[in-house]
């Protein structure tokens, strides 16, 4: 794809394609423990990417520094990230106020930036992201206020997996510049399979239940979020600057707001709508700082 057509449409595409883990996760949660869920979830994007890899011939990473990096970004981006974010959610910690700790991750990335990577941050940049941060909180006030209290252990773990996805991205920056993503990406996955199997073993009854939602959604998880929508953004963070990409995480509540009012018929106020348009104008402001 040129060049001038990836930077219009990959963002586009990965915000529409990621926002639907939150349905995911919503539907997973009657058919599977969180950890169990995400080790199936792993196990077959692994497995897909890697005989996807074997079958094209694309070269593995060679030597141990390389496998080193790709499975310790995987740890980073997927086990501990998506992990902790599940884990807490299925736990009691409301979906809205851990959609707001996420937008610490464009923050925390547009202030180390420039001091790891030498990314510029402009004055426009910044406005952007703080626009960005105003209107996700419209967004998700109605659903704050009536999210009732949550446990400081509970914050503190979603905090824990945000600075784990702020660190992947660096990671990922910095480590795995070139390459065929396809076998990378599937050594990322035993990396979080690697951690998440003995944290399910330990932590939960591994429960799951097989029928044909378990594994539309698993098939959905595993190709479409784990395969399409990271594929996406590694190649986002490869081909740009680190705090554009983690820019786009703010779009994401919106887009499940839109989807879950689709979906399941959830209200959306005028201060929602006001929300996502500041939202949008805020990360379209901070993309041309």
């Amino acid at each position: 794809m040129p060049s001038s057509a990836f930077d219009r449409l990959a963002p586009l595409a990965f915000v529409a394609l990621w926002s639907t883990g939150w349905i995911v996760a919503r539907y997973s949660a009657d058919y599977a423990d969180p950890l169990t869920f995400l080790c199936l979830r792993y196990a077959l994007a692994g497995a897909l990417l890697g005989a996807l890899a074997l079958a094209s011939k694309a070269p593995f990473p060679r030597g141990r520094a390389a496998w080193g990096h790709a499975l310790a970004s995987g740890i980073l981006l997927h086990a501990i990230y998506l992990g902790l974010v599940w884990w807490v959610i299925r736990k009691g910690l409301p979906a809205s106020l851990s959609a707001l700790i996420a937008a610490s991750q464009p923050l925390a990335t547009a202030w180390l930036a420039p001091r790891l990577l030498g990314e510029k941050a402009s004055a426009r940049r910044w406005a952007g992201v703080a626009l960005g941060f105003c209107g996700l909180l419209l967004v998700l006030w109605p659903k704050l206020a009536i999210a009732g209290a949550a446990t400081p252990e509970l914050i503190g773990l979603n905090l824990l997996g945000m600075a784990s996805a702020t660190a992947g991205f660096f990671y990922q920056k910095r480590f795995l510049k070139t390459g065929d993503l396809r076998p990378t990406a599937a050594i990322q996955y035993l990396g979080a399979l690697a951690l998440t199997l003995p944290a399910a073993w330990i932590l939960e009854p591994m429960r799951v239940e097989w029928n044909l939602t378990m594994v539309l959604v698993l098939g959905w998880s595993a190709v479409v979020l784990s395969i399409g929508a990271i594929g996406l953004l590694l190649l986002l963070i490869r081909h740009g600057e680190v705090s554009r990409a983690s820019q786009l995480i703010y779009l994401v509540p919106p887009t499940a707001a839109l989807q879950a009012w689709a979906l399941f018929g959830e209200k959306l106020g005028a201060a929602q709508i006001l929300g996502m348009i500041v939202t949008a104008a805020g990360v379209a402001l901070a993309s041309r700082g």
